[in-house]
């Protein structure tokens, strides 16, 4: 075919045409436009941090959009094209330098996302999001409203359990330390309050607890454990000072437990999808040490001995 100008014309015509079919036309006239079956539409309020999300550039890093390859926080709902039936512009972001936020809503209280805008490493140490305390309270409060909706209908039901909670941690915390270290552990279910550490106390593994301790823990409990770190002026009830279980019984297994699975209603998140199992009681056993002056590391009951743990050898005894 002989290249002239009229059959350069026509042939980029015919281009654009094709293309503004797949990309344009066809995805219109398919659109999906049944609302899937936690949608509701968003407050006034939550419309308002909607714009203040944009505007603050916040889709380059959050995505908003899970996919069914998958696993971490907020990943228990499949995305669907319903969920996002008005929204305009759509939000579903293509970077994950900091977590997906589709169904962030209720998986923290309030008063961890102020703490958290005002400087993300009073709450995560390692974060290397902004900070965006220069918003000014009354805009974070409003910027909160719209992440605790992400997740809509589904979001709704966490942030009810996150009330309930948060009125329970409040009166315990008011109460009183013995009050509330009992309440505390009488939410740990019996089974785990009687499982010791199982790991040895030794100098590797209080290493290993003390890296996860300052990667995830000191901007709220403070590199001292008594509960004033940075993030502690914006949280209510306070983080948690371990330094008053001084004396008392606290076996591994209730602060692996607290540890995974969190404190829901205060700020303490869990840490089960983060943390492998042995992260937890490496950390779990630093507090008890360093903090608590007490650990029940590798007492009985004990089970099999795990392949790599320092010492030699002695078989059990037999009954």
């Amino acid at each position: 075919m002989k290249m002239t100008p009229k059959s350069v014309i026509v042939g980029s015509v015919l281009i654009l045409a094709a293309v503004v079919f797949v990309a344009v036309w066809l995805p219109y006239v398919t659109r999906h436009e049944k609302p899937s079956e936690i949608f509701r539409t968003r407050t006034p309020v939550e419309e308002e941090g909607r714009l203040i999300y944009i505007a603050n550039g916040c889709v380059y890093c959050h995505s908003q959009s899970i996919r069914t390859i998958d696993w971490g926080v907020g990943a228990e709902r499949i995305a669907q094209a319903g969920d996002y039936i008005a929204d305009r512009p759509i939000l579903l972001g293509s970077e994950r330098t900091g977590v997906d936020l589709s169904q962030e809503g209720g998986e923290h209280p309030d008063d961890w996302h102020i703490a958290h805008f005002t400087n993300p490493r009073y709450v995560r140490p390692n974060s290397i999001m902004p900070a965006f305390a220069f918003l000014g309270m009354d805009q974070l409060k409003i910027l909160t409203a719209y992440v605790q909706g992400l997740g809509m209908k589904d979001a709704d039901a966490r942030m009810e359990r996150q009330r309930y909670w948060k009125k329970k941690v409040t009166e315990a915390y008011e109460a009183g330390p013995e009050e509330n270290v009992h309440w505390l552990n009488e939410h740990v279910p019996q089974g785990w309050r009687d499982v010791p550490n199982p790991y040895p106390t030794t100098e590797a593994g209080l290493a290993r607890g003390e890296k996860i301790y300052q990667d995830n823990c000191f901007g709220c409990h403070s590199p001292i454990g008594d509960g004033m770190g940075p993030a502690q002026p914006w949280i209510y009830p306070p983080p948690f000072n371990f330094t008053i279980l001084k004396g008392r019984e606290i076996s591994g297994g209730i602060l692996y437990y607290q540890i995974m699975n969190g404190i829901t209603g205060s700020a303490m998140p869990y840490f089960k999808k983060e943390l492998e199992s042995e992260k937890i009681w490496d950390v779990g056993n630093f507090v008890a040490v360093y903090f608590i002056n007490q650990s029940d590391a590798n007492t009985e009951p004990r089970g099999i001995d795990a392949s790599y743990e320092p010492g030699g050898f002695k078989p059990p005894q037999q009954p």
